[in-house]
This record gives structure tokens, C-alpha cells and sequence, in this order.
């Protein structure tokens, strides 16, 4: 089975798995669990009600229960979330879910949102259709009109590069229907992303600003994701194992950003100062949190804290990983040589 970073996994027990990555064992999707049945949930489809997780309340529910799709994982050596291939009913892809919609004969008013985004990017960019796609809670229909967000995915990293690029020029535009997030949804996304006192409310807006990945529309918030075409995909499941080896905080020079948007966000880095943690070379940072994905570019200093892995293959570095958790607490990505006055100043 084919699966790749944004799709969702619809498995036999009800439940609804968001896939993490690009590589896979032979007997499951690695993904994990984000919607699962509820009587009381704020969530609808086909009759039923459903209820979103967040990471402790699903590994709590899982193995409460359906500890079929939880596993040691040899390659990361930690316990994972996967569905196994047995258990899967369907897998849900954002390209075929965004061609549903746009044929849609009556479609709500955040669909409606979903269609105009699609059409902006793919007339704007030159972007073919089926490099375009929509995850998220739209994706498997459990989306709330008045809480949901637009998910918007665009296949191919240089792909993604000239979405955002179009997107800046076009946020400013008084004739664009899209439009740079306002003071309003500040406050709304900081609490939804940060959990600690790693980023301040500042900060987090200086960053989020610059990225050009987030915008709103009609008055939703969407987001502009990054998924890997499949050519652009490398390497086989289990062919680099990961051991964990403690917690880290460096100080690097960025050299490669291309894949700053992927899941995980990955920096290429050079010039590393271990500041804490043990003294190996470490050849890039990677993000498993959407929060700090796109937060730095070629040729920017930055200082980040996670952990530590190793990874073993054919050949062997080390790598710093933020996102342990889906919240991160006390992991972060900064630049170096940002001062409070110059985001306090721009903001």
C-alpha cells in the first residue's frame, strides 16, 4: 500500500489516522490517530459524531483498548503509532478529495473557500490540478464550518516554493480574495501551536509573517502545505535506523532549506556548535511540528534544542529533531540574531 505525508488512513475499527511519512514497513501505514468516534463529538459524518485528538489523548485512547496499531519501531527504536494493512478500509488522498469537491453540484460555504483557493493557485501559478490537493478535516468530510481551517496541499517542493512565492505577491493585493492573516487570528493560532514559553506571542507572529505560507481567505485561515511528488520520494523503509541519544541544543548555519515545508521540515546544516548535549557532528534539524516548519533559510544562523538521534545507513550522522511531541515542549528553532526590538518593531 501506496501512502504519503497528508494522506489520511480510514481503517475497519472507525477511526481516522493522518499519515506521517513518505516510507512504510510492509505490514503498516505509519500515520497517526487524529479522529475517533464520540457520541458527544463536534465533528459529523454520515450520521455519526466524531471527536479530534490531541497526541496524549490519542496514545491514551489507543491503548485503551486498540493497541493493534501501536508498535516498538526498530527503525526509530520508540514506540509508534501505524495501521496495520489488515486494518486499513481506506486510504484518502488530498488530490482525489479536491477533484470530489470542485465537482461538487452544491457545495457549503467552506468548500466553496476550498474551491477558490484552488483555483487562485492553479491560475496564478501555472501549477497543474493534479499537483493540488486538500487535507485536514475536509479531507475526510469531519470538518466544523465555524472552526475549521483550509488544509491546502501542493505536490512537489519547488512547487510549494512558487506557491508561497505567488502568495506573497498577491496577499497585499486589495483585488485578491486572499489576504494576510489580521491581529484577529493571532492569538487564536498561538494558543492552538504554543504550549510553553519557548516562543514568545511576538515572536511567533515575526516568524509566521515572513513565511508566506498562511494566509485567510472569506475569512478562513488556510495553509499552504508542502507533500513530496512521488519521484521525489527516496530510499526504502528500514534502510536508516534511528537511536535516540538525549537532547541537544546547537547553534548551526542553514545550507539547505528546500525541504523546509516538508513533513518533517528538514534543515540542512554547517558550521554546528553543540552548546548542550553530546559533542558529535550533526548534519541537519528536522521538524516533526508544523509550528516550526519554514522558520529559517539559506544561509541563517540558528539556534534549535530537541533530541538527539542517530541515524545508521549507508552512511551514519546525527540530526536534531523538534516535535517529539506534537506539542514540542522546550523544542524549538530560532534565529541566532533576533532581537526583541526588531520583531517588536515590525509588528
Amino acid at each position: 500500500m501506496q501512502a504519503r505525508v497528508r494522506d489520511f488512513i480510514y481503517t475497519k475499527d472507525d477511526l481516522f489516522f493522518a499519515t506521517t511519512t513518505y516510507l512504510h514497513p510492509n505490514d503498516r501505514i505509519l500515520s497517526f490517530l487524529r479522529y475517533i468516534p464520540d457520541l458527544n463529538g463536534d465533528r459529523s459524518l454520515n450520521g455519526s459524531k466524531y471527536s479530534k485528538l490531541d497526541s496524549k489523548q490519542a496514545y491514551n485512547f489507543l491503548n485503551d483498548g486498540f493497541t493493534e496499531y501501536l508498535f516498538d519501531c526498530k527503525v526509530t527504536g520508540v514506540e509508534m503509532m501505524g495501521v496495520p494493512t489488515k486494518k486499513v478500509k481506506k486510504i484518502l488522498n488530498p488530490s482525489k478529495r479536491l477533484k470530489e469537491i470542485i465537482n461538487q453540484p452544491s457545495p457549503d460555504e467552506l468548500l466553496s473557500k476550498v474551491i477558490k483557493v484552488s483555483d487562485i493557485f492553479r491560475e496564478e501559478t501555472g501549477i497543474g490540478q493534479k499537483y493540488l490537493g486538500i487535507s485536514g478535516s475536509v479531507l475526510p468530510g469531519l470538518y466544523n464550518q465555524q472552526i475549521s481551517d483550509i488544509d491546502f496541499v501542493i505536490y512537489g517542493l519547488k512547487n510549494h516554493q512558487k506557491a508561497m512565492k505567488t502568495f506573497e505577491s498577491l496577499k497585499n493585493d486589495s483585488e485578491s480574495l486572499l489576504k494576510p492573516i489580521t491581529n484577529d487570528y493571532w492569538a487564536r493560532l498561538y494558543d492552538k501551536r504554543i504550549k510553553d514559553s519557548t516562543l514568545s506571542y511576538g515572536e511567533f507572529k515575526w516568524y509566521e509573517q515572513r513565511k508566506n505560507n498562511r494566509g485567510v481567505i472569506d475569512g478562513t485561515l488556510f495553509d499552504i502545505l508542502a507533500t513530496r511528488k512521488w519521484d521525489e520520494i527516496q530510499g526504502t523503509y528500514g534502510e536508516e535506523t534511528f537511536e535516540p541519544c538525549g537532547t541537544v541544543q546547537l547553534e548551526a548555519t542553514v545550507s539547505d532549506a528546500l525541504a523546509a515545508f516538508d513533513n518533517p521540515a528538514v534543515y540542512q546544516v554547517e558550521d554546528v556548535n553543540i552548546i548542550e548535549g553530546p559533542n558529535v557532528p550533526i548534519k541537519e534539524v528536522a521538524s516533526y511540528t508544523h509550528t516550526y516548519s519554514g522558520q529559517a533559510r539559506d544561509g541563517e544562523i540558528i539556534t534549535a534544542r530537541g533530541k538527539l538521534e542517530k541515524v545508521t545507513g549507508r552512511t551514519t550522522y546525527y540530526r536534531l529533531i523538534v516535535g517529539t511531541t506534537r506539542e514540542s515542549l522546550g523544542e524549538y528553532i530560532k534565529l541566532k540574531n533576533l532581537k526583541k526590538s526588531d520583531w517588536e518593531g515590525k509588528l
